[in-house]
């Protein structure tokens, strides 16, 4: 269990504290919850939920992630990436239903660190990521058009083309104080860091609009508006729910577990290269389920490993766990404290900081560069992004799944059929100038799965058919599953009965005992399967009644 499970926290511990870096930590993470103040609660409200459950999340979530997590530096919390799902999640089953999808998918998280999935989970194809993030991008944009334009729309449709649809029918109704202060606040978190970077552009921008609409008396709607006061406490609360329905939540639990774990190792991975650390993918998946498990009954929303805040954390000088904590405590305190100020950020504002959140996760460099690479890749891009725009991320996800391993399989299927050749080389055999009268030798140059088993069995007898001896090199199969092992069978029985002897080289003792225990020694003795090509000609020579290279 220690190899699966060993939280970083501990090993820090273990190790020994130094009062510097615990003092650059605290300060570190007191940033961070400054930082992730504005996001919470803005991350909240475009999932359709009240802000305080963002604050929760990153308060509850962020404290066990990096408690129990497996990087050092990892900041955990509500993302721009669950705002699509969570949205949709309620839409359809509720809040219940929610809470429900996350636990289970926090479950799910922990079975996934237990089998030890980690590694497994970091290999998605990158076309596949940007894909749902570019399109989980632009989704997040299209939510954030009615508050940013101050547009007087009672109900967003939740289809994405139906949004837009509605928004041109409104757009002469544009609240222009709503605009100017949303565009205010995208210029103010965009390139606040030139003046400062000590404090944060969506917190500055937060601090400025809010004062100068409650100052001036802007009329645009707060977040008072729409949801009333923030708490400033929370309390443990017990979904509604029937034992019968559990099988509806495993679907949106399996989509929100996928992303969860595939942000959150990929921000671990920004994280190592940033700290030249090295963190534990198992770990951290089973800290991501034990948040994700805990943290609804108190009335939050799906967490992960956020980028941003990890990499804020990194800049700080945050090195170790006690960092995130601290994260969490800051934002406990201006919870419990300043929570009655929050109900007076103007949702424009809230929208602005959202848009510039949806330009960074857009990635539109490597969306662009992938469309100017490969077919394959391009295929699961584009598939990826428009199911995610248009349907929904449950069945994108496993849309590029799918076709990620169809097109891998049909690479790997190509790459063999172009080096399917027969061999005829004079080196081969050492004193022939050709490969004497009834000897012809195959060699399978990669593994024998079903992708390439008929293609490469279709090979084999029609080059067995034109000699007596066919020698089929194995030294490049790696591996060979049970589509592979019956296509050679077929090959080989249909070449035995033709008088036609089939010699193998080069197999590796593994592909050796799956032969032995799936009976192809049953047709072709264990004295004809050699590991060295040179012993497999030698025994050719002999049946052939020629003399080999040893004897000349």
């Amino acid at each position: 269990m220690n190899n699966v499970f060993n939280p970083k926290f501990f090993t820090v511990l273990k190790s020994g504290l130094d009062k510097k870096q615990l003092s650059t930590d605290i300060l570190s993470g007191i940033v961070v919850g400054i930082v992730a103040l504005p996001l919470a609660i803005a991350f909240a409200v475009a999932s359709g939920v009240s802000p305080e459950k963002g604050l929760i999340t990153a308060i509850i979530a962020g404290f066990l992630i990096s408690l129990f997590g497996g990087s050092r530096v990892q900041i955990g919390g509500p993302t721009g990436a669950f705002v699509v799902i969570v949205y949709g999640i309620i839409g359809q089953y509720g809040i219940d239903g929610l809470i429900i999808s996350t636990i289970l998918a926090g479950v799910i998280l922990i079975i996934f660190g237990l089998l030890k999935l980690g590694t497994i989970l970091k290999y998605f194809p990158h076309s596949l990521i940007v894909g749902f993030t570019s399109g989980i991008a632009l989704v997040i944009f299209s939510t954030q058009i009615k508050d940013a334009l101050g547009l007087p729309i009672e109900k967003v449709p939740s289809e994405f083309h139906e949004k837009w649809l509605i928004y041109f029918s409104n757009f002469n109704h544009i609240n222009w104080t709503a605009f100017v202060l949303t565009l205010i606040t995208i210029l103010i978190t965009v390139y606040s860091k030139k003046l400062t970077a000590k404090i944060p552009g969506s917190f500055l921008a937060i601090i400025i609009i809010t004062s100068s609409v409650y100052f001036f008396n802007f009329d645009v709607p707060t977040i008072e508006t729409y949801f009333g006061s923030i708490p400033n406490s929370f309390h443990l609360s017990i979904p509604n729910f029937r034992l019968n329905e559990l099988p509806n939540y495993i679907a949106p639990a399996l989509t929100i577990a996928l992303l969860g774990g595939i942000e959150s190792l990929l921000s671990a991975v920004v994280a190592d290269g940033m700290i030249g650390g090295k963190h534990r993918s198992n770990t951290e998946l089973i800290a991501q389920g034990i948040a994700n498990i805990i943290t609804p009954f108190f009335g939050g929303i799906p967490a992960t490993g956020a980028i941003a805040r990890t990499a804020t954390n990194v800049k700080n000088g945050g090195r170790t766990p006690i960092a995130g904590m601290f994260h969490a405590i800051t934002l406990l305190l201006i919870m419990l404290f300043l929570g009655q100020w929050a109900k007076l950020i103007p949702m424009p504002c809230l929208a602005g900081i959202l848009i510039v959140v949806a330009y960074n996760m857009s990635e539109w460099r490597s969306f662009v560069s992938i469309l100017k690479g490969a077919y394959f890749d391009i295929v699961i891009l584009l598939a990826t992004f428009f199911i995610t725009v248009f349907y929904d991320l449950t069945l994108a996800i496993e849309v590029g799944v799918i076709l990620s391993a169809i097109l891998f399989m049909k690479r790997m299927a190509d790459i063999s059929e172009n080096r399917m050749d027969s061999i005829v080389d004079n080196d081969i055999i050492e004193n022939y100038s050709n490969l004497p009268i009834g000897l012809n030798i195959y060699e399978i140059s990669g593994p024998l799965f079903f992708a390439s088993a008929k293609r490469y069995s279709e090979a084999i007898e029609e080059i067995g058919l034109k000699c007596k001896v066919l020698i089929i090199r194995m030294r490049h199969v790696s591996f060979i599953d049970q589509t592979g092992l019956h296509n050679l069978k077929d090959a080989i029985r249909i070449l035995k009965s033709k008088n036609i002897t089939i010699l193998l080289s080069g197999v590796n003792p593994e592909i050796k005992e799956e032969f032995k225990k799936y009976q192809l020694t049953n047709l072709i003795q264990e004295d004809l399967i050699f590991d060295s090509f040179n012993n497999a000609t030698t025994k050719a020579c002999e049946i052939l009644d020629i003399p080999s290279s040893k004897n000349s």
